[in-house]
């Protein structure tokens, strides 16, 4: 190997290093290969791997570099959330029926990070059908989090953000629905971004399941870039974007409206009585907004959409417990179905929620897309008074492995309360039932020595805002910090 390699540095730092020649390609993937021997075992996220495959991917890029012929993304070593369907490798989406199968194509968004020269090394771990906030299959076994093994890393891109947080890869391609990359960023201290719907194709991800895809986006449901810092979100993103063919040119990104913090209009919303989060994760979000201020930016912490949270919440809960039962097997989904008539149309509780948009009609999805429609009309005035809006990426910071049977049985602690397990939605549910930007980043650590980040939401389609606001708190002293266990690896 030509020179030490920091793998926990940014993505971009590294590929600058490539391009400079200071090591190659295949020293970066040796290098990352060796992290994953070295940390893997006792984290777990790594559950799939081609190392041939990768060793000439990496020569390959090597032989472009040299000859001044890189692509954008060229030699970075990568994994992929077991979600998405990459050509060569199982994907399995956390089921033990599909653990053998190993499709011929790439997912679109594969197929786009494939192009731009990354190597592709293998695949991380979710839960089963990406349906939980934990990390843990009975094909692929549990992962843990790097900053305590005690806790899991989140969830459904768990086993992504682990492989980040600790240098195992240089970034990963993650999915979201109900927080699926905030939540598992927020819980190992790395950024993720869920993107407008609609701006990266999700073509090839389970769910739905296979033989159930359509060419377009299921409702809700989007993939987005996770990694070390916002910068490498701005690399990343470009690449992403784009339709079902992955050969046809993404779109031209909306530029963020300020670069600095100087002038930046926020709004705070820390905490809420709809939506209990734990006192020290709504320290993270004033902490975030207190960071931003210093530097130039005015705060209001009054301000809020003109719409109810619960209402915005019921409208997401419902569709997205019907795109979640739409690819769960025919026996399952009956069953929560047949609840639905013991539930009122007023009760929000999670169980009501979940069994009645199991059973939507198409009386009931029209209508929630109207009452969508005009949330989402409310956010568009709110975004010409604010830039940006601060609140909770998730309710706690992460939690102790808890894979109890019966999912509504599960309980958070919040300010030494039980609460919900499905309270992870709630926060979660603002960005994703408007189809907004989402941006989850580091801002410190608990008393506890676990992470705790802030969600940046900004307006429809305008992602570099949020990643920009990830950059200057970056500069002000938050962002990514590594494991201790991964600092420990040279």
């Amino acid at each position: 190997m030509s020179a030490t390699i920091d793998l926990t540095a940014p993505a971009t730092s590294l590929r600058e290093a490539l391009l400079a020649r200071r090591f190659t390609a295949s020293d970066l993937l040796e290098a990352s290969l060796a992290r994953i021997d070295a940390l893997n075992p006792g984290l777990n996220a790594i559950i799939a791997q081609d190392r041939d495959l990768a060793r000439a991917a990496a020569r390959e890029s090597d032989r472009r570099i040299a000859s001044g012929a890189a692509r954008p993304l060229e030699g970075l070593p990568i994994t992929i959330k077991d979600a998405f369907d990459v050509a060569g490798l199982p994907s399995s989406g956390g089921l033990p029926a599909y653990r053998e199968r190993i499709p011929a194509e790439d997912a679109t968004a594969v197929a786009r990070l494939r192009a731009a020269g990354v190597v592709i090394i293998g695949k991380s771990n979710v839960p089963v059908f990406s349906g939980d906030f934990q990390s843990y299959n009975p094909a692929h076994g549990v992962t843990n989090n790097p900053w305590d093994t005690a806790c899991s890393p989140g969830g459904s891109s768990g086993g992504a953000t682990t492989a980040v947080a600790t240098g195992m890869c240089a970034f990963e391609l993650g999915s979201d629905l109900g927080g699926s990359i905030r939540w598992p960023a927020h819980a190992c201290g790395v950024f993720g971004l869920k993107t407008s719907w609609g701006l990266v194709s999700t073509w090839g991800a389970i769910p739905p399941p296979p033989e159930r895809r359509t060419l377009r986006n299921p409702d809700l449901l989007v993939a987005g870039p996770i990694a070390r810092a916002a910068g490498d979100l701005d690399m990343i993103l470009p690449v992403l974007a784009g339709p079902r063919d992955a050969t046809t040119p993404g779109p031209v990104l909306t530029p963020p409206r300020r670069e600095t913090a100087h002038g930046l209009r926020v709004a705070l919303w820390a905490e809420d009585p709809f939506a209990p989060a734990d006192r020290e994760v709504s320290d993270a979000v004033r902490e975030a907004a207190r960071q931003l201020q210093a530097a130039g930016a005015t705060v209001d912490e009054t301000a809020r959409p003109s719409l109810r949270f619960a209402e915005a919440f019921e409208v997401y809960a419902l569709l997205n417990h019907a795109v979640v039962a739409y690819g769960l097997p025919p026996k399952i989904r009956a069953r929560i179905q047949a609840q639905a008539s013991g539930f009122s149309p007023n009760d929000l509780s999670h169980q009501s929620l979940q069994a009645r948009g199991a059973r939507m009609t198409p009386g009931l999805y029209q209508q929630l897309s109207q009452r969508r429609l005009a949330l989402k009309r409310r956010w568009a005035s709110f975004f010409t008074r604010y830039d940006v809006l601060l609140c909770p990426p998730a309710p706690v910071a992460a939690i102790p492995h808890d894979h109890a049977p019966d999912i509504h049985a599960r309980r958070l602690s919040v300010n030494g309360e039980p609460r919900p397990y499905l309270d992870f939605l709630l926060w979660a549910s603002l960005a994703t039932g408007a189809d907004l930007p989402a941006l989850s980043a580091p801002v410190c650590l608990s008393k506890a020595e676990l992470p705790l980040g802030v969600q940046v939401i900004a307006a429809a389609g305008e992602d570099r805002m949020a990643i920009a606001v990830g950059a200057m708190l970056e500069r002000s002293g938050a962002g990514f910090r590594a494991p201790p266990g991964a600092r420990s690896i040279s």
